[in-house]
């Protein structure tokens, strides 16, 4: 019986930047860095407070084939590939302190139906989503919806 996530692999262009990336920029911690064989290694980081899922950084190579490799390559280079999503305690200080680190900020926060959301984008070109979960009333959903987004605002009165 399946009882949870443990493993999502992210496909990276250079796993020891993408690892430094993932360490210094977004605060993950180290997991297993080992060399399976000639040429395949295994790289994983996960969140700290998360021991249970791990992210598994990887270059696209065998055993994949060739035009498969290639074109989540040509995906990474256009910087349209889709990495994993976070949650924050703040959407907007998170995007400041990562922009200041040197991330490139693709979405500023932006107030949504679930939570406040911001689209970042990894040293491999990936795209990683940041939201911050919000706890609405369907009343305030209704007035986002009805183009009042300043009823979604989790720090105006309304909420």
């Amino acid at each position: 019986m399946i009882s949870n996530i443990s493993l999502t692999t992210v496909w990276v262009k250079d796993i020891e930047a993408s690892k430094a990336f993932y360490i210094d920029k977004l605060g993950f911690e180290a997991r297993d860095d080992v060399t399976v064989g000639d040429d395949f290694r295994w790289c994983t980081v996960g969140h700290p407070s998360q021991p249970e899922i791990d992210v598994h950084l990887t270059t696209p190579g065998p055993p994949l084939s060739e035009e498969f490799a290639e074109s989540i390559n040509r995906a990474l280079d256009e910087g349209g590939t889709f990495a994993i999503g976070l949650s924050v305690t703040d959407c907007a200080a998170t995007v400041a302190d990562l922009e200041a680190k040197g991330v490139s900020i693709l979405n500023p926060p932006e107030v949504r139906p679930y939570g406040t959301e911001a689209l970042i984008r990894d040293n491999s070109g990936n795209w990683i989503v940041l939201v911050e979960h919000h706890d609405w009333t369907p009343e305030q959903i209704a007035e986002m919806v009805n183009d009042d987004p300043s009823a979604l605002d989790p720090k105006s009165d309304a909420s």
